[in-house]
């Protein structure tokens, strides 16, 4: 069984989900003992996520999970109550850009309240440490490239990022009023690939909004083809570049994350980035290589909101956290490819135990 260390107990909101669960992971293997929350809204539903049972597994260990919804409340008060909790590390939300411009009030009233009734009951039963899972899309259009914390936060292009951007501003006056709240908020690029036992992964429920899942389910029959959107833009083949990290490299960022916290580090923001940034037809090529399927394509036009390109500066989080990413595109492609070859249809095949 995994030794753990006594007094650091972390709570995980959303913890069965893609990043949530590699973090999970992460915490296990750092000698932390993680209590996990979530509400299968992006898990597989069973006693526990299927994504901590095969955890349990692979780790040999036990993991504490409770089903709850960030909106109940007095459930929340009650883990609180039950535990004492060093640190709490917040992932839970509704993540997909395109539904958040379809369905802003939903994303307004699940990521901001949950978030507010999360922040409250810290204080209540004073536990004020927090690594907040953030995001790139604060910045907006990016002014400048590479984006670096400096960049200015704010002009989001759609409502995921503005409840972002407003769950940020919170945690910022929450530290500023209570001198003894400790907070890093990390501001992820795009995170892609999968634990290398392909036993845990991303697993979209229903059509996938990132890139590089719709890409792994085309490459495994799931799905004909590609959409690109737009080839046309002022990059290297008119197809858009991003920042892709390796979960696992960004699942170990939270880690330094919350050692910062342990110098009373008050409020700090870092970027969780490569970088680099990679195109479309560059992923695809990649993703090609690393499944050894041609992965069919079809250009279609641009979508609003989408920028031409978007890379990070990581140079703070290097600096003061002491992590930098280490896995390369081909690394992340395999890893990615390793999930969705031993899991077809994601979790729910249950082939993988």
């Amino acid at each position: 069984m995994s030794t753990r260390l006594p007094g650091w107990k972390v709570l995980v909101t959303g913890g069965g989900g893609y990043i949530g669960s590699h973090c999970v992971v992460e915490l296990i293997e750092a000698g932390y003992y993680p209590v996990v929350i979530d509400n299968f809204s992006n898990a597989v539903r069973g006693d526990v996520p299927e994504s901590i049972r095969r955890i349990e597994k692979f780790l040999d260990t036990n993991i504490e999970f409770h089903e709850l919804d960030l909106l109940d409340r007095p459930g929340l008060e009650k883990i609180f109550k039950k535990h004492s909790f060093s640190a709490v590390m917040h992932f839970a939300g509704l993540k997909a850009v395109g539904e958040s411009v379809e369905q802003p009030l939903r994303y307004y009233r699940v990521n901001i309240t949950g978030a507010m009734n999360l922040l409250e009951v810290m204080q209540a039963h004073g536990v004020h440490n927090l690594v907040f899972s953030s995001s790139a899309t604060v910045y907006g259009d990016p002014q400048r490239l590479p984006i670096d914390e400096q960049h200015p936060v704010g002009g989001c292009t759609n409502p995921y990022g503005k409840t972002k951007y407003f769950i940020e501003e919170m945690i910022v006056d929450q530290c500023k009023a209570e001198k003894d709240w400790n907070a890093v908020l990390l501001r992820y690029f795009n995170p892609i690939g999968a634990h290398s036992s392909g036993l845990i992964g991303e697993d979209p429920q229903g059509i996938p909004n990132n890139l590089l899942p719709y890409v792994a389910q085309v490459a495994i029959g799931r799905r004909k083809f590609l959409s690109v959107f737009g080839n046309d833009y002022d990059t290297v083949d008119g197809t858009g570049v991003r920042d892709y990290i390796h979960v696992v490299d960004l699942a170990k960022g939270h880690i330094a994350a919350l050692k910062k916290l342990k110098d009373n580090c008050g409020c700090k923001v870092y970027n969780l980035g490569t970088g680099t940034g990679y195109s479309v037809l560059q992923m695809v090529k990649a993703m090609e290589k690393a499944s050894g399927k041609k992965i069919s394509y079809q250009i279609a036009p641009r979508r609003g909101g989408d920028v031409a390109s978007c890379y990070a500066d990581p140079s703070l989080a290097e600096k003061e956290l002491g992590w930098k990413a280490s896995f390369d595109l081909e690394r992340m492609c395999q890893d990615l490819w390793r999930w969705q070859s031993m899991n077809p249809t994601g979790f729910s095949n249950g082939t993988a135990s």
